[in-house]
């Protein structure tokens, strides 16, 4: 194997120019010999969650490339396929269970990232080439619903999840290739109304704000700080806003290992699933570390529940997309709508 040597700077500034964040995995360990696949146990509560003999398939490869990885995987249940992006390729990947490889499912995509869907399951895209928020309506035609706070530009969406009542809420951290006098100065966590009539600064405070999710009754917003290596989690309130006093670290998932929290899925129990050193971290709802899915990868960059009972639990790396059968469903997307 050719082992080829890149200097902290040049991996950060090809992180950014792709929109993409999994490089502190290339930076420590691409080059290293990968583990052998295998689930690790840390807790005996993995048993209800997914057997330690269970296989970790990989599906894809060739994905990504140095400029960014494959991201986003998202499940659409109505056809029985996956999408999910491959940022360096500037395209939307289709993969269906059962036929070889992937093909092209959109092209270009303004270097989308993390995706899912609106109440309405229509598709929204994080654009970090474009720098926005878009939704993709019945006809084809695309609204953007955010691509600017106070006047400002947006610096690089990254990850987005809607609640139950329809409001949006993604991520944008910085990493723009060339800054402009117009930018935003920090890196935020954004909230918009499901009308897209208000949009609000949640936490400013993140280095890195990467992936989020809610967990099962939405009372709980998880948000990674994929720099500092960490999952914070944020009490909610009524309105839709943080119980900010209530900010906790949720987990730490760093480690000697390559990895770092990227994306996240939380499943039906409330367990979350994040990449991070290693592998994919599995913890129970108060941060408890039950399990270890190393599949030898350098990095996680994102994850997503899908197949028929929303039980397979897919995830994409910098070139890779792979699958593991969980015991248990994660939460389907669309989410559905509260009464």
């Amino acid at each position: 194997m050719r082992t080829t040597h890149i200097s902290r700077r040049r991996m950060l500034e090809l992180a950014g120019a792709a929109g993409g964040l999994a490089f502190t995995g290339a930076i420590h360990g691409a080059a290293a010999q990968a583990p052998a696949k295998r689930i690790e146990q840390l807790a005996p509560e993995l048993d209800k969650i997914v057997a330690t003999n269970e296989p970790i398939v990989q599906l894809v490869s060739n994905l990504g490339g140095d400029l960014g990885p494959a991201e986003g995987p998202l499940w659409w249940k109505e056809g029985g396929y996956l999408l999910f992006s491959d940022i360096n390729g500037n395209k939307r990947m289709k993969y269906t269970p059962g036929q070889q490889g992937a093909t092209v499912f959109k092209e270009p995509t303004n270097r989308a990232n993390g995706l899912t869907r609106d109440l309405q399951g229509r598709l929204l895209a994080c654009e970090s080439e474009a720098r926005r928020v878009t939704r993709l309506e019945a006809d084809g035609s695309t609204t953007v619903i955010a691509n600017s706070f106070q006047g400002r530009r947006l610096n690089r969406p990254n990850d987005v999840v809607v609640k139950s009542d329809g409001a949006i809420y993604f991520t944008d951290p910085m990493g723009q290739a060339v800054p402009e006098q117009w930018d935003l100065g920090f890196a935020g966590v954004y909230r918009l109304s499901a009308d897209l009539g208000t949009m609000t600064l949640l936490l400013d405070q993140f280095v890195v704000p990467n992936g989020l999710a809610f967990s099962p009754d939405e009372s709980v917003l998880y948000v990674n700080d994929t720099r500092r290596g960490i999952i914070r989690a944020y009490d909610m309130l009524p309105n839709g806003m943080l119980a900010k006093q209530t900010e906790r670290m949720f987990a730490d998932l760093r480690g000697a290992e390559p990895g770092v929290p990227d994306g996240m899925k939380v499943d039906t129990a409330g367990n979350v699933y994040c990449g991070g050193a290693g592998g994919i971290w599995i913890m129970d709802r108060t941060g408890k570390k039950l399990g270890r899915i190393i599949h030898g990868y350098s990095a996680t960059t994102n994850l997503a529940f899908g197949g028929d009972d929303w039980s397979t639990l897919y995830f994409t790396s910098r070139n890779e997309l792979g699958a593991v059968k969980l015991r248990i469903a994660g939460i389907p997307v669309p989410v559905q709508k509260k009464a």
